[in-house]
């Protein structure tokens, strides 16, 4: 490619936008893009309830604001089934890079709600995580999502969002690295 590489990110969340940003410094080829967010609709539920709904809302988010740019990046947090959980779930991020013809997807580490309740709300009442773990008492912040996210209080800022976001951002640019095997 010739001239500046430009990146879409299908986001203007402040913790999405940074993950990016600091993730693609540690990549020599990616490291100067020009980054742009821009708010688009996953095309899911707001709290997506199953890996399948959740990567589908990356591969969204990633594909519809690929335009003039030469990848264009999807994130997407949501629910999966786990066997043997305490809930029946636990929470992924996942990441959709997609450069015109294919996606590279990646996800992150997944972690469980301590607390059942905080689950069911999402499951059974249909509130995204921000109004559950609202409606739960863990916080009274209605922008915890643009924030730390629930996993920042949950492991007392031993992991943010936007760390659990770079993880699977790093996991999907494993597709864009050069190996010579």
């Amino acid at each position: 490619m010739m001239g500046k590489i430009k990146i879409k990110i299908g986001s203007k969340n402040k913790e999405k936008f940074e993950a990016v940003e600091e993730i693609l410094k540690e990549y020599s080829h990616l490291a100067h893009a020009e980054l742009e967010g821009t708010e688009i609709d996953s095309q899911v539920s707001a709290q997506p309830k199953s890996l399948e709904e959740t990567t589908r809302g990356a591969m969204n988010r990633a594909k519809d604001i690929f335009m003039d740019c030469d990848y264009s990046i999807g994130l997407e947090s949501g629910l999966m089934v786990v066997p043997y959980t305490k809930s029946g779930y636990m929470d992924v991020c996942v990441c959709a890079i997609y450069d015109g013809k294919e996606f590279h997807i990646g996800l992150s580490s997944a972690w469980e709600f301590p607390d059942k309740a905080v689950t069911e709300l999402m499951i059974k009442e249909g509130l995204d995580m921000s109004q559950a773990i609202n409606k739960a008492g863990l916080t009274a912040n209605p922008q915890i999502g643009s924030e730390e996210g629930a996993i920042g209080i949950l492991t007392r800022g031993r992991m943010t969002r936007k760390e659990y976001t770079k993880q699977a951002l790093r996991t999907a640019l494993i597709h864009l690295e050069q190996f010579d095997f």
